[in-house]
């Protein structure tokens, strides 16, 4: 059996107050109330990782949502 199955075993065996996040050692080591899914949370964290991991591509990004949204939205 690969590593791979085991530490995916070890991660589900975790308990439940507690992600798998702040058991794996992120930056941040965020606490988790017992099985409550935070969809918003989680995508808005995912966001500043990539952010920060890709400057450049979410600048572009953001600059090209702005020029749609400045372009449908113009007052005249």
């Amino acid at each position: 059996m690969s590593s791979a199955g085991n530490e995916r075993r070890s991660t589900m065996s975790t308990p439940g107050n507690v992600s798998t996040r702040a058991q794996g050692g992120g930056q941040r080591g965020i606490q988790v109330q017992s099985d409550s899914m935070q969809p918003v949370d989680d995508f808005v964290h995912y966001l500043t990782e990539y952010a920060r991991n890709n400057p450049g591509t979410m600048a572009l990004w953001c600059l090209g949502i702005g020029f749609v949204l400045g372009w449908k939205l113009k007052p005249w």
